[in-house]
C-alpha cells in the first residue's frame, strides 16, 4: 500500500478510528513509527477546526503495533482561542500501544521571525540506502535514501552525524502527515557506529513543526540533518534538522532511542 492509501483507509465507527496497514509498512515486529504518528495526526485532524496548522507532535512507542487493522482513539484534551491540544492512542482493545499528542494552533501576530539556513554538505559520492528483502525493515521499499555525510547502518563510522537525501515513493505533493514520514525516516546514529547489526527502536520522538504546512511540496529532495548527542546504557538521544526540496527548514525533531548493543 502507499502511504496516502493507509492514511485514506481510515474510518469511523461508533466514536473509534481504524485504518488498515499493510505488512510492507511493518519496522521489525511494529508498523513504522513515522506512519503510527501519521495515522494518530489523521484521526486528530477530524476534531481540529479546519485550515489550522500542526505545530508539535509528541509520540510515545509503548508495544509493538502489528500489520492489519490498526484501532486509534482520540480525545480533545483543551481547545483553546487559539490552539487545540488533542490526545490519540493506537490500541489492541484495552492495552495502548502508541501514545500521540498532538497540538494544532493558529496563526499569531508577532515580530519575531528567525529562520535557520541550510548548511551546504560537500559530497562527491552519495551511498544509496537500498531495500534488500529479509535484510533492511520492510517500510524501507518505500523510500529513496542517500547518505550525504556519516555512515549507513553497521558501518562503523566514527561520525556522530548524519545528514540523509529522502524521498517517499507516494502520490501527489507533500502534506503535514507525509512529514511524518519522512522525518522519521533516520535510524539511531547510533546504529551506524556498530560494525554488527543489533535491534534498535525509538522511546519517544517529538517533531516541532517550524511554520504552516509545506504548500504543496513535491515529496522528492527533502533533507535531514541529525546529530547523536548523547549515549549510554543502550539509551541515545539525537535530534534532527529537517529541510524541504525549497532549502527551507520545516521541522525539528527531538528522539530518544534504545540499542540493544
Amino acid at each position: 500500500m502507499l502511504y496516502s492509501e493507509v492514511l485514506d483507509s481510515m474510518q469511523e465507527r461508533g466514536g473509534v478510528m481504524s485504518a488498515t496497514v499493510s505488512e510492507d509498512w511493518l519496522q521489525g515486529r511494529s508498523v513504522f513509527g513515522g506512519l503510527q504518528t501519521a495515522l494518530a495526526v489523521r484521526a486528530m485532524r477530524a476534531l481540529v477546526p479546519p485550515g489550522v496548522p500542526l505545530r508539535t507532535v509528541q509520540t510515545t512507542f509503548m508495544a509493538p503495533v502489528p500489520a492489519g487493522s490498526v484501532t486509534v482513539r482520540v480525545q480533545v484534551l483543551r481547545a483553546g482561542k487559539s490552539t487545540t491540544h488533542l490526545e490519540a492512542r493506537l490500541v489492541d482493545q484495552e492495552q495502548t500501544l502508541c501514545l500521540v499528542v498532538g497540538i494544532f494552533g493558529a496563526a499569531r501576530e508577532s515580530s519575531v521571525r528567525i529562520s535557520p539556513a541550510q548548511p551546504q554538505v560537500a559530497c562527491s559520492n552519495p551511498q544509496a540506502f537500498p531495500y534488500i528483502a529479509g535484510v533492511t525493515p520492510s517500510f524501507v521499499q518505500h523510500f529513496e535514501v542517500r547518505w550525504l555525510r556519516g555512515g549507513l547502518p553497521f558501518s562503523g563510522a566514527e561520525l556522530a552525524q548524519n545528514v540523509l537525501e529522502i524521498e517517499l515513493k507516494d502520490r501527489g505533493s507533500a502534506t503535514e502527515e507525509h512529514m511524518l514520514g519522512i522525518a522519521d525516516f533516520i535510524p539511531p546514529i547510533a546504529l551506524s557506529m556498530l560494525k554488527r547489526p543489533v535491534t534498535g527502536s525509538s522511546m519517544t520522538w517529538m517533531l516541532e513543526f517550524l511554520g504552516g504546512p509545506p504548500d504543496g511540496l513535491p515529496l522528492q529532495g527533502w533533507r535531514m540533518d541529525a546529530e547523536l548527542c548523547a549515549a549510554r546504557d543502550g539509551y541515545t538521544s539525537q535530534t534532527g534538522l529537517l529541510w524541504g526540496p525549497d532549502g527551507r527548514a520545516v521541522a525539528l525533531s527531538r528522539q530518544s532511542m534504545v540499542v540493544f548493543g
